[in-house]
């Protein structure tokens, strides 16, 4: 399923203000005991459909919407508030629904509506005058949130594919480059070693010895140039790859803020830092069960300070291949890395911003 398909629950407890509708009656009104005990029954399994239907793909969303509609018509009949809950089913049909689907769920919701108004006799003008406009401005709402979903969704796909086809890109420029350097480097090899062999089967060890030297640096040179080939990683530059991080954090559930100034630096310790937060932030998708996540830059002088941290709990940290990786890479560039565990996991980058003088 795509990321669209299921609603954002940042805000699904501040949407329930909307119940204000079916609480006040309850200050203003007297009702028997048995009609309070329903009227909490009903509350507590329209929050129980509200939020499964905050869980569910959009494809799934009827079985809740269901659910909250027939919570609102049993309980009208003792809280006209109960068009509150009606307005929530308008929401979901809004969200959850292409325009025809939409329009023709909306007049059944209406009509229902105006039926009960008629059946139960119901003397409170406002159920229908208010009412049905807050439904169909409700449900709008839910219009306004699918299509922004949408376009968030079009976005990423357009992003993952153009990341896609720059990914394509480099593995064929790596190919070409390694086909280029190999094929006559490991033929260069392949002479060397049958000339060794045969210098050998002759006994003449000096000339033997010779062609295998040169044989070891051929060996060398085609490493080097590989390892050229390889590392030729190319980026967008630290604020472009910084601000994906962060989306990617967004994206997959996390409050994430940048603090302070992103700096400028030669290309090798960018890409280094670059590859550094990469990793740090898969980590923190994949292993922190945090929703908030803080990107700092601080410079003081020559050094520069990176502190990433989330507040996801974490009993014991776990150093695998890919930490120990990434600390060769920085200490390559002159740079540490460093954990630390309070209410979360904080990783701390320091290097300078300049080549150490010897």
């Amino acid at each position: 399923m795509q990321s669209f398909d299921k609603l954002e629950t940042k805000l699904s407890w501040v949407y329930l203000i909307n119940l204000v509708f079916f609480v006040i009656p309850l200050f203003t009104m007297r009702f028997e005991l048995w009609q309070y005990l329903a009227m909490a029954t009903a509350l507590l399994t329209f929050l129980y459909c509200y939020f499964w239907a905050y869980r569910c793909n959009r494809s799934d969303m009827v079985k809740p919407i269901v659910g909250i509609v027939v919570v609102a018509v049993l309980i009208t009949p003792v809280n006209y508030g109960a068009i509150a809950l009606f307005a929530y089913a308008g929401f979901f049909i809004g969200y959850a629904y292409r325009l025809q689907r939409y329009l023709l769920l909306m007049t059944i919701l209406i009509a229902l509506l105006v039926l009960l108004y008629v059946l139960l006799g119901i003397q409170w003008e406002l159920f229908l005058f208010m009412g049905v406009p807050i439904v169909l401005g409700v449900s709008l709402l839910g219009r306004v949130e699918q299509a922004k979903q949408r376009h968030r969704a079009s976005e990423r796909q357009s992003a993952d594919e153009i990341k896609q086809l720059a990914t394509m890109v480099e593995r064929e420029r790596i190919g070409r480059d390694l086909h280029d350097i190999l094929g006559h480097t490991l033929s260069s090899i392949i002479l060397k070693a049958d000339l060794a062999e045969k210098l050998l089967t002759r006994q003449q060890t000096e000339a033997a010895q010779q062609q295998l030297s040169e044989l070891s640096q051929i060996a060398r040179d085609a490493l080097s140039q590989v390892r050229q080939s390889v590392s030729g990683y190319k980026h967008q530059g630290l604020t472009a790859e910084v601000t994906k991080l962060l989306n990617r954090l967004r994206d997959a559930g996390f409050q994430a803020e940048l603090n302070g100034k992103l700096p400028s630096m030669d290309p090798r310790r960018e890409t280094a830092v670059v590859l550094a937060l990469t990793e740090l932030v898969t980590n923190i998708m994949r292993h922190s069960k945090g929703d908030s996540c803080q990107l700092g830059f601080v410079q003081r002088g020559n050094q520069l300070h990176i502190h990433l941290s989330d507040n996801g709990s974490c009993s014991e940290l776990k150093e695998g291949n890919g930490i120990t990786g990434l600390r060769e890479r920085l200490a390559a560039i002159g740079a540490s890395l460093t954990f630390e565990q309070g209410e979360g996991m904080t990783a701390r980058i320091q290097l300078p911003l300049q080549e150490q003088t010897q």
